[in-house]
């Protein structure tokens, strides 16, 4: 059936482009919920087209949320400290492939004439923020991390908007885009700040927590982190005897440490809780611990400030451009966390977990410190920008 042209008129259309990794994709899914809501209020519509890899997380994700996606060439740039290490045989044949992506892209912008171009980062990015400027449609950025990465400071420059997460960044964008940049913050899912504590504790059959002992809550993310896994482990009867524990430890990682808790005193079996992976519960996780010893990406920060949980952050020393030890020091600076870089010990994890686990003021403290640089409003303010770029505001 036909829409009446009023109905027509008022559909705004947006090309999301950017992923590779959850930290690409989930802040752009984030933001068109967001904006899909905005727009409903107004009686609106959205018509929104994914830009992406065909390999990338945003493969399943865009699909999965009934969001139509394309696929373009691209070149990922694998990054050395040696500047001749950056020109692999590997190198030179994907950004040979730049120019098709570029193609590409300006044939799907130019065919979806979109209201304004958002782009997250990943390298799937650069061809379609390049055709975004070369079809004169409004290019917005937006950054996770504390510094801009490869792909937005390539864009930078054909940019309306860079929306940025931390007020830190600011100073590190070049002159010539400062104009253009606002702080939004990082979108962060709404369900995650809407769980409840005694769900995670019937949900997850958490009977043996002593529940006088404050709960960490320990994560690797998806896969799990051999070297965290590495330092509970060894910390953990001592950890036992000051808190409760859930630690999600990778599907592969299980079967080792649940060995090692067979060996635990009776009293202490009883509050570790050992789990290979946290799906939906995450909220309601979250909601429980009063403390998180885990990995520092751009959605993990986004998600513990929003919540004002404290946090031992144990960066991922391979990150792109070192960002998560640049992300967990930006917080640890301003008291809202520790970070743990470089040989992670148990007596380092130990010293920097007592105080925490043992003084509910130094707790709180923390806490205050991490909601002080949350941002619970990302999404929303995300989609002002999004909407600021479409009239030319």
């Amino acid at each position: 059936m036909n829409e009446p042209a009023s109905r027509l008129s008022s559909t705004f259309r947006l090309i999301v482009t950017g992923g590779g990794t959850g930290g690409h994709t989930y802040p752009a899914l984030t933001a068109v919920r967001a904006l899909q809501a905005r727009l409903a209020a107004e009686r609106r519509a959205l018509d929104v087209l994914w830009i992406g890899t065909p390999d990338g997380l945003e493969a399943r994700v865009a699909p999965a949320e009934g969001i139509a996606f394309k696929t373009v060439a691209t070149g990922k740039i694998r990054r050395s400290a040696n500047p001749l290490k950056m020109i692999s045989p590997a190198n030179v044949k994907d950004m040979a492939r730049v120019p098709l992506g570029v193609a590409q892209a300006r044939k799907i912008v130019s065919d979806f004439r979109p209201d304004v171009v958002l782009a997250t980062g990943g390298y799937v990015a650069v061809p379609a923020g390049l055709a975004a400027r070369m079809c004169k449609r409004p290019l917005v950025l937006h950054e996770q991390t504390v510094r801009l990465g490869l792909a937005n400071r390539k864009l930078a420059g054909s940019a309306a908007r860079i929306a940025v997460s931390s007020e830190s960044t600011l100073p590190l964008l070049p002159e010539a885009v400062r104009s253009a940049a606002v702080v939004t913050g990082n979108p962060v899912r709404p369900e995650v700040l809407a769980g409840h504590a005694e769900k995670a504790v019937v949900g997850l059959g958490l009977t043996g927590f002593d529940r006088r002992l404050p709960t960490l809550y320990v994560t690797g993310g998806a896969q799990g982190a051999q070297q965290i896994n590495d330092v509970i482990r060894d910390a953990l009867p001592w950890l036992l005897e000051r808190a409760n524990i859930i630690h999600q430890c990778g599907p592969t990682n299980v079967e080792a440490l649940r060995t090692t808790a067979a060996g635990l005193p009776q009293h202490l079996t009883g509050r570790y809780f050992l789990t290979g992976f946290v799906g939906p519960e995450l909220p309601d996780v979250l909601a429980l611990a009063d403390v998180v010893v885990s990995r520092s990406g751009a959605g993990t920060l986004a998600e513990l400030t929003a919540l004002g949980k404290p946090a031992i952050f144990v960066p991922l020393a391979s990150s792109a451009g070192n960002e998560q030890a640049h992300n967990a020091r930006h917080l640890e600076e301003a008291g809202a966390a520790v970070a743990l870089e470089g040989e992670v010990t148990a007596d380092r994890l130990q010293d920097a977990l007592g105080p925490l686990l043992t003084d509910p003021a130094r707790r709180a403290g923390m806490a205050e410190a991490a909601r002080a640089h949350g941002r619970p409003d990302a999404a929303d303010r995300l989609v002002d920008v999004i909407l600021s770029a479409a009239s030319g505001g």
